[in-house]
């Protein structure tokens, strides 16, 4: 049997523990922009999150939404939109891995993940000042 075709590595789990397994270390590094895993698995999320962060720089509703759906938490969502996003200049790869050793336990070989710019979380995002209507004139 030939595995031509086949995206994506299964870390030895089922279909929805994988899938809870790269969510959770997304928003992990979302949230603390790196964090050390094995090297398998950084390089599976990187692939995920730059096509996130990617739509994130897109902007929109729909794209907002897409990136809710796919982390499944909305407080990095929200800080992947709002703050990280417009900080990035690149046009893609937006991640870097660097190697970082083995772990002591079972030899593997770990990896830090972690965004190539600097992120400023107390980035504050130039919002567009809405127009106000004026009030309206009661007639009596």
């Amino acid at each position: 049997m030939h595995r031509h075709g086949y995206k994506g590595r299964k870390f030895g789990r089922e279909t929805d523990q994988r899938l809870a397994l790269t969510r959770g270390l997304m928003c992990s590094l979302i949230l603390n922009t790196s964090i050390t895993t094995t090297l398998a698995r950084a390089k599976e999320i990187r692939r995920s999150t730059e096509k996130l962060i990617t739509m994130a720089k897109k902007g929109g509703l729909n794209n907002r939404r897409l990136i809710i759906a796919r982390l499944n938490d909305l407080e990095a969502a929200t800080l992947l939109v709002d703050v990280i996003a417009p900080q990035i200049k690149r046009d893609s790869g937006y991640l870097r891995i660097e190697r970082a050793g083995f772990r002591r336990g079972d030899n593997s070989e770990m990896g830090t993940i972690s965004f190539v710019d600097e992120i400023d979380f107390d980035y504050e995002p130039a919002k567009a000042e809405k127009a106000t209507k004026p009030a309206k004139k009661e007639d009596k």
